[in-house]
């Protein structure tokens, strides 16, 4: 960094809008996975009120060659939202209006500051919402999902968000505003710049407005739960009910150890098993699927089937959504080496789950699963004593096994969570040197001076590299 940037910033915003107090900087040196150990203070706190504000900061940034961050509501476990080099926090929560919603196109323009539940409170009077939420959606930003390109319980039937951005008001390093995208159905004209954006984390561009499309709300859901005797026959379960044509718009798995940690967690009294949870949406029907959906999973012998009305089921989603908390409360004396969210295609599904429990007999740590089993991603963490040096070796190195097992399947590091600081270490193993050598090629193209949340998503570069 060249210069402090509170010197500039006075000459760009009011007082209100910047801030170098220590307890405001404090709160943006990390996320949800981050100890205190990895935080990093940003040397100011920026929250611009509109697009305009977003390009002076970045224009001057650029200018002084000072780093910035990009950060919202905190809510991942990689740290793309650390200030890993100081510089500027830039928080996009004052930006947070619903600006038009268009009902007769099924779209809707939000800043990115707006949670994901917000949304679709300001849509049901039409009718209409977003599908793609993650399980974070009440918590989460728009703005945050689309710079990971973020996933949830009903990808398997509705897929990432990033499906369903239309265009994107954007500001390039530089502090020019760029729209890529359009609001047609279709288009053919130019180079993708919308996609290359999503999930860029915040390292090409900064997003100011985003243009969603909506579906309107099923007329029919239905949810339920099954239970299995082991959690490999659940995952084999899952990927038959996907690849036989059921129409399920979420199918998530749990193993016992999930159970466990949620009934100690939440006072709940779920089945120590392995379970499946499902959610049935259609407008006509509904109990035609059900009913193919219990002639697939009759071949897996499950102990118990029930499916219900939704509402009925609530209990079992709150259980599930509170499952990353619980697997840490239960394991008091011990951390999580990393917050694992790997995925495979679905017919590998079962040998995945298969060698993560080998994985976890070998190294004698608990690796409790679970996961969008619909879409082939299944979370994971490896828990070790942080003190026993010996121990979080092995778990280190079992949860880098996973992500490597993944990667040699034809899948992914990452299925929603992005790449942050924490799993740069697998790009060139996922993407090859001369894939990551093209992203730098585009890194330098749209941020010459690096100045967009340096040091996330592409590895320290080789001095061979360029």
């Amino acid at each position: 960094m060249t210069t402090a940037p509170a010197a500039f910033l006075a000459d760009v915003l009011p007082d209100d809008q910047y801030s170098t107090a220590a307890n405001d900087r404090d709160g943006h040196s990390r996320d949800w996975a981050t100890t205190p150990e990895e935080a990093v203070e940003p040397d100011v706190v920026v929250w611009p009120e509109s697009t305009d504000d977003v390009s002076t900061v970045l224009a001057a940034a650029t200018e002084h060659g000072v780093p910035v961050t990009p950060f919202a509501a905190a809510t991942g476990i990689e740290g793309n939202a650390v200030p890993t080099h100081g510089g500027i926090s830039l928080d996009m929560t004052r930006m947070d209006s619903v600006l038009e919603i268009r009902p007769d196109d099924f779209q809707i323009d939000v800043q990115p500051g707006v949670l994901g539940s917000e949304v679709n409170e300001a849509l049901e009077r039409y009718g209409l919402f977003f599908p793609p939420l993650p399980t974070s959606g009440d918590i989460a930003t728009i703005g945050g999902m689309i710079a990971t390109n973020a996933a949830g319980k009903q990808t398997v039937k509705y897929g990432k968000v990033g499906d369903w951005v239309l265009e994107l008001e954007a500001v390039l390093a530089d502090g020019a505003v760029v729209e890529p995208g359009t609001r047609a159905a279709k288009s053919s004209s130019g180079y993708n710049l919308r996609d290359l954006l999503i999930g860029s984390e915040g390292t090409l561009a900064v997003v100011t407005r985003a243009t969603l499309k909506l579906a309107g709300r099923p007329e029919q859901r239905r949810a339920g739960r099954v239970v299995f005797d082991s959690f490999d026959t659940a995952a084999a379960a899952a990927s038959d009910v996907v690849r036989s044509g059921v129409d399920v718009a979420a199918l998530e798995l749990i193993d016992g150890l999930s159970a466990e940690a949620v009934n100690a967690y939440l006072g709940g009294s779920l089945p120590e098993k392995p379970m499946a949870f499902f959610e049935f949406h259609a407008n006509h029907g509904i109990e035609e699927e059900l009913d193919f959906c219990r002639t697939v999973l009759s071949g897996y012998d499950p102990l118990s089937v029930e499916f219900g009305d939704e509402s009925a089921q609530a209990d079992l989603w709150a259980a599930r959504r509170e499952l990353a908390d619980a697997t840490r409360a239960y394991y008091p004396d011990r951390q999580s080496t990393a917050a694992g969210d790997v995925a495979v295609p679905i017919s590998r599904y079962p040998e995945l789950i298969d060698r993560i429990h080998d994985l976890s007999d070998e190294c004698g740590l608990p690796i409790p699963c679970f996961g969008h089993a619909g879409d082939g991603n299944v979370h994971f963490d490896v828990f070790a004593d942080p003190d026993d040096e010996a121990e979080w070796a092995r778990g280190v190195e079992a949860y880098e096994t996973v992500v490597s097992e993944a990667i040699r399947m034809g899948g992914t590091a990452t299925a929603e969570h992005g790449v942050g600081r924490g799993k740069r270490k697998f790009m060139i193993e996922e993407h090859g040197a001369d894939g990551v050598r093209a992203m730098r090629a585009l890194k330098r193209a749209l941020d010459p001076d690096g100045v967009l949340n340096p040091g996330k998503v592409l590895p320290e570069p080789d001095v061979t590299d360029d």
